[in-house]
């Protein structure tokens, strides 16, 4: 709040005659003159606080997984998974124009195929459609992001920064980034643009038959195979890739326009380009030869090699978005992105939601999601590969594939916030519902919510 203080000097010597008098008398005056402006001053400089008090998002998910293309196991085996995952993302109002927004959050999962890393730990014979009870069947990771956001006096102009820290077994990744956006129009037209980088470190963690021939190996006198038989191609001898960095950085870079067209009608265009270095493979994940005669334990087909791709990507994504608002019953929304990269994957998404506000609390949410793409050159399924070439994987998420989403989800909205825990009020509950289908056979469902609350 922008104003003036004034401070009133109280003279205590006698009143003589009324000159002193009339000279009070227009000192009162000007003082209350002087009142008048710097209120009339506050009054017109007025700003709003960007968000008025604190607010606090409860969120969870509960995802389950199957599929028979696990690119652990080379392309074929289970790929059961389940993870559970809970975060809690608190804005913090620090003056009328800047907020602290705190996102942390946990995610617990069991995974069938990450265990099959070591399938041999197992009381069960050992088989790329088993999952093996071993250590590396489940894990947790964790997540931080905090965000500083300062809004100029007009609020025609947002800048924001970010820093973010995550951790899993084999995998940790150091994040930070920045924003800025203009808006103009008298804010009918919004201009932002984003960078951040992030920096990944993998573990040294390779498949258990593949650790036995690095350089600190003993080949075919390990444990491994002293205490196991093998059998097919009795002379076991895969190509063993040593990483010489576990180190990937990520750099990224974004531009969105937004632009209110009608008063029904909104609309945006975006284009983000990233660029990756460094391991860009998965280490854990086998790849299997074609012209290589194959070897065995029980079940188990020993890899021939682990992933090994180019140190180097780069992605390019183009999209928009276009929203309609037919009545305050229905509203529209719609959106499409292409996406290029340098593998020779190429991919449309396109999705549509419809929100229908059935009550003044209660909106329902059907959506759908299309999304195609092409494979990576460096792709091929399960032992069809060829030793002498440079590049290959079997992970079928650089396959060609196309998939179908499918989703519903209603939310309860209190503006009043009747509801309250503690100092808090509810503002809104979201539950949401997601089916996945892929034409690998991936499939996957999602049940997701959120509670959002606002202090007192």
């Amino acid at each position: 709040m922008v104003g003036k203080r004034v401070e009133a000097v109280v003279v205590t010597n006698k009143i003589i005659d009324m000159n002193i008098n009339r000279q009070i008398i227009s000192v009162l005056f000007l003082i209350v003159s002087m009142l008048g402006f710097s209120q009339e001053k506050e009054k017109s400089t007025y700003k709003k606080r960007v968000l008025e008090t604190i607010e606090v998002d409860l969120l969870s998910s509960f995802y389950l997984q199957d599929g028979d293309n696990a690119a652990v196991t080379g392309g074929i085996g289970t790929e059961e998974m389940t993870d559970i995952t809970g975060t809690m993302i608190v804005s913090i109002p620090l003056n009328d124009d800047d907020v602290l927004t705190i996102d942390a959050g946990i995610s617990a999962y069991t995974s069938a195929s990450s265990s099959n890393i070591d399938p041999f730990d197992g009381d069960q014979l050992a088989s790329p459609f088993v999952a093996s009870s071993g250590a590396s069947q489940k894990d947790v990771w964790f997540n931080f992001t905090g965000i500083y956001t300062h809004s100029s006096d007009d609020r025609n102009k947002v800048w924001s920064a970010k820093f973010s820290v995550s951790s899993e077994y084999d995998y940790f990744s150091l994040g930070a980034g920045a924003s800025y956006t203009k808006l103009f129009n008298e804010k009918n037209t919004e201009v932002s643009v984003n960078g951040s980088v992030y920096m990944d470190t993998w573990s040294d963690y390779y498949p258990k038959e593949l650790r036995a021939f690095s350089p600190e190996g003993k080949g075919l006198d390990a444990g491994l195979f002293f205490y196991n038989t093998i059998t097919g191609n009795e002379n076991y001898n895969p190509l063993y890739q040593q990483f010489d960095g576990l180190g990937r950085n990520s750099y990224a870079m974004g531009l969105n326009l937004s632009q209110i067209l009608t008063k029904n009608m909104q609309g945006s265009l975006a284009i983000d380009v990233i660029q990756q270095k460094g391991l860009l493979s998965t280490p854990f994940q086998r790849v299997y030869f074609s012209d290589v005669a194959a070897s065995f334990i029980e079940n188990f087909h020993l890899a021939d090699s682990n992933e090994k791709l180019p140190n180097t990507r780069i992605k390019i994504a183009l999209g928009g978005r276009l929203n309609y608002y037919i009545n305050e019953f229905l509203v529209l929304r719609t959106f499409y992105r292409y996406y290029t990269d340098d593998w020779g994957i190429k991919s449309h998404t396109a999705s549509v939601e419809l929100p229908i506000k059935i009550t003044t609390k209660f909106t329902l949410y059907p959506s759908y999601r299309f999304y195609k793409q092409t494979g990576a050159t460096y792709f091929a399924p399960y032992n069809t590969h060829l030793s002498s070439q440079e590049f290959y994987t079997s992970d079928y998420d650089l396959a060609g594939y196309t998939a179908n989403q499918y989703g519903f989800g209603i939310r309860y909205t209190d503006i009043f916030t009747k509801t309250h825990l503690w100092k808090f009020g509810l503002k809104s509950i979201d539950l949401k519902f997601n089916q996945y289908d892929r034409s690998t056979g991936l499939t996957s469902s999602i049940v997701s919510g959120g509670m959002k609350f606002v202090m007192d």
